[in-house]
């Protein structure tokens, strides 16, 4: 049940609108290192201003480079160290596919949150955790 939002800027505006396959190829990161359900996963994709982003002061665009911002919230306990690399590497690697060149730092950022502070349609993670454990002990 991730949440993944990503901001992103291209040096070419008025190009193709990259938004669902960048939605699909998150979803297809987080499920295929991180284990994640695509069918429960949640994606925001925002192009931003080109002219409102800077890196170092300068805007990356300005250098025929793209760079993207991406925020995923998962369950915290729920990956090993090596799979949030996995995926990390995944995403850089998956976005300079879709959007061509990066600038270094376009980043990824992995929200592992508490259980009982993170859920979907009305319920924490903590409580559908403990629901399953009544339901595979009966």
């Amino acid at each position: 049940m991730p949440m993944i939002t990503i901001r992103y800027v291209e040096p070419v505006t008025g190009g193709p609108d990259h938004r669902a396959a960048i939605a699909g190829a998150a979803a297809g990161w987080a499920a295929d290192h991180l284990g994640k359900d695509k069918g429960v996963t949640a994606v925001l994709v925002e192009p931003a201003d080109p002219a409102g982003w800077y890196i170092a002061g300068q805007r990356p665009t300005d250098a025929g480079l793209a760079a993207f911002w991406l925020d995923i919230k998962i369950t915290a306990g729920t990956n090993l160290k090596a799979e949030t690399a996995r995926f990390v590497r995944a995403a850089f690697a998956g976005m300079a596919e879709l959007l061509g060149p990066l600038h270094p730092e376009s980043y990824v950022l992995v929200h592992a949150v508490d259980g009982h502070a993170y859920g979907y349609g009305g319920l924490t993670q903590e409580q559908r955790w403990a629901a399953m454990q009544v339901n595979t002990s009966a």
